[in-house]
């Protein structure tokens, strides 16, 4: 099948660039492809293009360290189901149900095409977080568990459902995006980078240097600008700074959950450890302002 190939350091793509194939080709070079190991996607996304609706796809080829790109388009007021992917690689299906929530798209033999994120502008308004299809069972020794809409662990929206016998936790559910702050539309409505950056920097209280490394890497790549490689080593030194502060914090949390509570301490004591480093080094425990 035809392919944009490029790698993770090229520069920018023009659209105009990608190729366009059939819903057929794509489809059956996707399920060979994806059956071998050194594949996978990386995004899959659909944009209104005029009258058609143009769907991009980013292949990762680990063997080979490309980026494959390509494309393929429906017209827009096109009803026709297309062959569900998720069916075959259950990889595709964050992909598939982002792309049917926004825009209508029906994949024939998706196996659960629940909402993905509830984000803002989708085709179907009548969905909500009230009448969300959360997984169900029956059974009298049963008993569901909700927790949220705010978790106290992540401190951002969040519903999780739990259905639980005794002890035993037989099914976890989790819906997002429900309580959707526009963060895309803010992006789009000022042309100042300085908020922009904020923004990037406030989409997850766990990431913000990760948000803010990417959204200044996608700047520089559009902007064919070259990064200094010492800029690169000291983004990469603050992206494992976060990394491991958060990653520590997560195994305190799992200890606290079983009651390992010498687990709890210890890395609650090493978290306090890296975030106050990078606190030293930018002014601020979560890295806010570093990569800025």
């Amino acid at each position: 099948m035809n392919y944009y190939v490029t790698d993770n350091t090229g520069a920018s793509v023009a659209l105009n660039d990608i190729p366009e194939v059939s819903y057929a080709a794509f489809y059956e070079d996707l399920r060979v492809k994806l059956s071998d190991a050194r594949y996978h996607a990386a995004h899959y996304f659909a944009l209104p293009s005029g009258d058609r609706m143009r769907f991009f796809l980013l292949l990762l080829d680990d063997a080979e360290r490309r980026v494959l790109i390509t494309s393929h388009a429906t017209d827009y007021y096109d009803e026709t189901a297309l062959p569900s992917l998720t069916a075959l690689h259950p990889q595709m299906h964050p992909f598939e149900r982002d792309i049917s929530e926004r825009y209508g798209i029906r994949f024939d033999g998706m196996p659960w095409p629940k909402p993905l994120r509830f984000p803002a502008g989708r085709y179907d308004r009548r969905s909500s977080i009230e009448n969300y299809p959360f997984y169900t069972m029956e059974g009298r020794s049963l008993h569901e568990v909700n927790v949220g809409p705010i978790h106290a662990g992540v401190i951002e929206p969040g519903a999780f459902r739990f259905i639980c016998n005794g002890e035993q936790v037989l099914h976890l559910e989790i819906a997002l995006g429900y309580q959707h702050r526009d963060v895309e539309t803010a992006f789009e409505t000022t042309a100042n980078r300085l908020r922009q950056m904020c923004l990037a920097e406030s989409v997850a209280g766990d990431s913000a240097v990760a948000h803010a490394t990417a959204f200044a890497r996608a700047v520089e790549k559009l902007a064919r600008r070259e990064v200094p490689a010492a800029l690169e080593c000291e983004r990469a030194a603050a992206l494992e700074l976060e990394r491991m502060a958060m990653q520590i914090a997560d195994t305190g949390a799992l200890c606290m959950d079983v009651g390992y509570q010498l687990g709890q301490v210890a890395s609650e004591a090493l978290r306090t450890m890296t975030i106050n480093t990078t606190q030293a080094w930018c002014g601020n425990r979560f890295g806010k302002g570093l990569i800025r």
